[in-house]
C-alpha cells in the first residue's frame, strides 16, 4: 500500500554542481543535481557484510550495493519476485531441487564476472558464517556438513539448490530476495580471508558486490557514501554519488532538510511533518511498511514469566493515545505480529487499555502491590517515548519502570544476549512471506541459552513453545494458500492471548523529500530502500 501526497507542485531551480568532495555548510542551497543526501538514522549498523548485518539500516545498504538471485522490481513491487543474477528458475517434480541459470554478461564492481560459482561461494558462506540472519537459508536444512551438496554450482550458469524437504516454492524463492542471499564477489572476499574467517573481517567494512553502488567510505555512527558502479543491468544511474548521514534527531533532519543539505530525510515526527506544510519546496510520499513496533517480556524473569503479568501489561499500553499523539501519521494500531497486506494477515486488537483490567491480573498473579522493571530501548526519539508513555501507564497500577537508552548495537547486543527484562522495539520482515515473522515470533525449536537462535524473537525471550513451533513448521510446508493462510491467522490469534509480546502498531513511512526528488521508494511492506531509480 502506497500513496503520495504533494503539499506543492513546486519544483526546485537546477541544483548548483558542487564538488562531490566538498563538505556540507549552512550556506549550501542545494545538493549537486547528480548527488543524493539523505538524512537518516544509521547508528543499527554493525558490520557492512550482507551475510552478517540484519538491521534496518543495513538492509538498506545491502538492496544498493549486491544483487541476489531473486529480485523485486521498485516501479511495481506488487508483483512480487522476479529474475535478478538468476535469469530462471526450475523446480523437480518432488518440489526440493531448485535449478537456477545465472543471467550472463554481468560483472562485479571488481570487473570479475558474475557466475553460478560465485553464487554457490555465497550462500555456502551464509551457512559457514553462522551469523545472525543465516536462519534464513539454514532453515532449508543447510549445514556445514552438507552445503556442499545441497548448493552446487554445475557449471558456471547454473546453481542447483536442494532442500531437506518439500516447501511452497514461492516461499523458497522470496528467502532469496533476502539481504543475507546476496551473491559477492568470491574471487575478491577469498584474497581477503584470514585464519579461516571467510574474509569476515574486510568485508565488514568493504564492498563486494554487483550492485547500483559500491561503498566508497563509511564512518561508523556517522555516514556512508556510495558512488555509482556505471552500467547498471537493472537500469539507469542518474545518483552517481548517495550519501547517507546519521542525524538521530528529527529537529536537525528538519533543519537540513530546509536548508537544502540534505534531499531526503526519513525520521521526522509529526509535528516537524506538519511544520513544514507550508514549504513549498518540500513533500511527503507515506509508505506502509512492514515494520512492527512491539514490546517483549522476557521469560526468564520470575515476575515477567508469570502469564497474568504478561496479559495485565497488555492493558496497560495506551494503544489509541499514542496512535493520536506523539505517532500520529506515522504508526496505526496493530495486534498481530502478521504486517497488513501479508497472507494471514489479522486485524484483529484485543487489547485496549484498562488500568482496573490491569490491576486485577497482577492482583491474580499475586503481584497486587506492583514490581520493579527495566525498558530497554535503542535512542531513537518515537521510541523512547512509547517507553516513556509505558513508564507512565505501567505507574498507573503500581508497577515502576526504569528506561534504559542505548545505540542500537548496545541494545541490540543486550536483546540478543537475553540480558533485559522488557524490550521495547520494532522488527520488519526479511521477505515478503508470512513464515518470515512466525518464524521469528512463534518458533523456538531449542530455548537453550547454548543454541544461541538470535535471529528468532522467541528465542530472545526465553520462550519455550514447542507446539507453536510445531504449527509453525507445519505452516511453511502447507502447499494450499488458503489453507496456509488460515493457519496464520490460527496460529496469530493463540499468539495474542499467550505470548510474551505485545505487537502495538505497524509503520506507516512518512518521507519528507524535496519537491524536485523523484522515483524514491522505502520499499512497501516487503523490501528496503532502492536508490538507484531515484533522478531530481
Amino acid at each position: 500500500m502506497r500513496f503520495q501526497r504533494s503539499l506543492l507542485a513546486a519544483a526546485l531551480s537546477t541544483a548548483l554542481a558542487l564538488p562531490m568532495t566538498m563538505p556540507f555548510t549552512q550556506a549550501e542551497a542545494a545538493t549537486p543535481p547528480n548527488m543524493l543526501v539523505i538524512a537518516n538514522r544509521i547508528d543499527d549498523i554493525v558490520s557492512l557484510d550482507p551475510h552478517e548485518m540484519f538491521e534496518f539500516a543495513g538492509t538498506d545498504y545491502a538492496n544498493n550495493v549486491y544483487d541476489t538471485l531473486v529480485v523485486f522490481d521498485p516501479a511495481d513491487l506488487s508483483s512480487g519476485y522476479q529474475p535478478g543474477l538468476a535469469e530462471s528458475w526450475s523446480v523437480s517434480e518432488d518440489g526440493k531441487t531448485f535449478t537456477f541459470k545465472m543471467r550472463s554478461g554481468i560483472s562485479f564492481h571488481s570487473g570479475n564476472p558474475v557466475t553460478a560459482k560465485d553464487a554457490e561461494y555465497s550462500l555456502r558462506r551464509v551457512v559457514a558464517l553462522e551469523k545472525t540472519p543465516s536462519f534464513i537459508l539454514t532453515q532449508f536444512g543447510f549445514n556445514k556438513e552438507n552445503m556442499a551438496e545441497t548448493i552446487r554450482a554445475t557449471d558456471d550458469g547454473t546453481l542447483v539448490i536442494t532442500t531437506d524437504k518439500k516447501y511452497a516454492p514461492s516461499f523458497v524463492l522470496n528467502c532469496f530476495t533476502a539481504a543475507v542471499a546476496s551473491i559477492v564477489d568470491s574471487k575478491t572476499v577469498q584474497e581477503h580471508e584470514k585464519d579461516g574467517d571467510w574474509g569476515n573481517e574486510w568485508l565488514r567494512t568493504n564492498s563486494a558486490g554487483s550492485g547500483a553502488y559500491k561503498l566508497i567510505n563509511w564512518k561508523p555512527n556517522e555516514s556512508y557514501s556510495l558512488q555509482a558502479a556505471g552500467d547498471y543491468w537493472r537500469g539507469d544511474v542518474a545518483m552517481q554519488r548517495v550519501i547517507v548521514r546519521h542525524i538521530a534527531e528529527s529537529s536537525a533532519q528538519r533543519l537540513l532538510l530546509e536548508k537544502g543539505d540534505v534531499d531526503v530525510a526519513r525520521n521526522l515526527s509529526p509535528e516537524d511533518v506538519a511544520g513544514l506544510s507550508s514549504d513549498e519546496n518540500v513533500k511527503v510520499e507515506d509508505t506502509l511498511r512492514g515494520r512492527i513496533m512491539y514490546i517483549s517480556m522476557n521469560q526468564k524473569d520470575p515476575v515477567l514469566s508469570k502469564p497474568k503479568v504478561v496479559e495485565a501489561l497488555k492493558y496497560l499500553i495506551d494503544y489509541k493515545g499514542m496512535e493520536g499523539s506523539f505517532l500520529k501519521g506515522q504508526y496505526t494500531v496493530h495486534q498481530a505480529f502478521l504486517p497488513l497486506t501479508y497472507m494471514g494477515e489479522l486485524k484483529d486488537q484485543p487489547y485496549s487499555f484498562d488500568v482496573d483490567k490491569a490491576k486485577a491480573l497482577l492482583a491474580e498473579a499475586g503481584e497486587g502491590d506492583g514490581f520493579e522493571v527495566e525498558l530497554i530501548v535503542r535512542n531513537a526519539q518515537e521510541r523512547v517515548e512509547i517507553a516513556q508513555s509505558l513508564q507512565n501507564t505501567f505507574a498507573q497500577a503500581g508497577i515502576t519502570a526504569t528506561i534504559t537508552q542505548g545505540t542500537g548495537k548496545q541494545i541490540l547486543g543486550k536483546y540478543r544476549s537475553r540480558d533485559f527484562q522488557i524490550y521495547v522495539g520494532a522488527w520488519g520482515p526479511d521477505y515478503p512471506d508470512p513464515h518470515t515473522n512466525a518464524d521469528t515470533f512463534a518458533n523456538n525449536p531449542d530455548n537453550s541459552d547454548e543454541a544461541q537462535l538470535t535471529g528468532k524473537l522467541a528465542w530472545r525471550n526465553a520462550w519455550d513453545i514447542p507446539e507453536m513451533t510445531r504449527r509453525t513448521d507445519a505452516a511453511v510446508q502447507e502447499t494450499d494458500a488458503k489453507v496456509r493462510a488460515q493457519m496464520y491467522v490460527d496460529i496469530q490469534k493463540d499468539f495474542q492471548k499467550v505470548a510474551p509480546f505485545a505487537p502495538m502498531f505497524q509503520k506507516v513511512e512518512q518521507n519528507v523529500m524535496r519537491a524536485n526528488v523523484n522515483g524514491f521508494n522505502p520499499g512497501a511492506a516487503i523490501t528496503a530502500v532502492f536508490y538507484w531509480p531515484v533522478t531530481k
